[in-house]
């Protein structure tokens, strides 16, 4: 049976609809770094998302060519995720969102290492005749973390980071934003086709004790 991530992991990707606190393991992620509001046609996160996902299609798919990756498995590509911040702001301001920096992930595999990376982002260059130079190798330790599934639209999401944030001060933490922990969110749902109302998110934030 293909691996799915999102099944076997459920305590990172399927969360309730209500806070819960949860320590997240080390992960590698394929890696573009952007900035600008994410609905601009033709801007920088659409072209993020374009080099994303030709590298995660070219690994999936590295077992039909001549690159044999040692401990492979068939598995189903994880969502697309984000981390999100803006200069001067703590969390997020929705209202700006010209003002955005972000990082656009897909974790890998674990045995996917940095030559299997190098390799797949030459192949999907020759195949695509496209520079996949801006994506990175990109190790991520988050930590001790509040998380929360939000449904709806984005910009309803305001009102889930209040609750998170009221449930780390009853549970004795804090959020604890940095330039090195940053508002973190899965997309569970693909926005062109589905309607705002039942877009699912996962919501995480660094915590720390208080």
């Amino acid at each position: 049976m293909t691996f799915d991530y999102k099944k076997e992991y459920r305590e990172f990707y399927l969360p309730p609809e209500h806070p819960g606190i949860v320590e997240i393991p080390a992960m590698n992620f394929l890696a573009v770094r952007g900035k600008g509001d994410p609905n601009e046609e033709d801007g920088e996160y659409k072209k993020a998302m374009e080099l994303l996902y030709g590298m995660a299609y070219t690994i999936k798919m590295s077992y039909k060519s001549t690159r044999q990756i040692e401990g492979f498995f068939e598995y189903v590509v994880p969502p697309l995720e984000g981390l999100w911040w803006q200069e001067g702001v703590r969390g997020v301001d929705y209202s700006r969102k010209d003002r955005f920096q972000w990082i656009s992930l897909i974790r890998l595999p674990d045995f996917v290492k940095e030559p299997d990376f190098e390799w797949a982002q030459e192949e999907a260059a020759r195949k695509k005749k496209t520079d996949f130079s801006p994506v990175e190798f990109f190790s991520y330790d988050e930590g001790l973390c509040v998380q929360c599934m939000h449904l709806g639209p984005y910009d309803g999401e305001p009102a889930t980071v209040l609750a998170m944030e009221q449930y780390v001060k009853q549970n004795g933490y804090a959020v604890e934003i940095t330039d090195k922990r940053h508002h973190h969110e899965i997309y569970l749902s693909d926005p062109r086709r589905t309607e705002a109302s039942k877009l699912k998110t996962v919501i995480r934030h660094p915590i720390r004790k208080a």
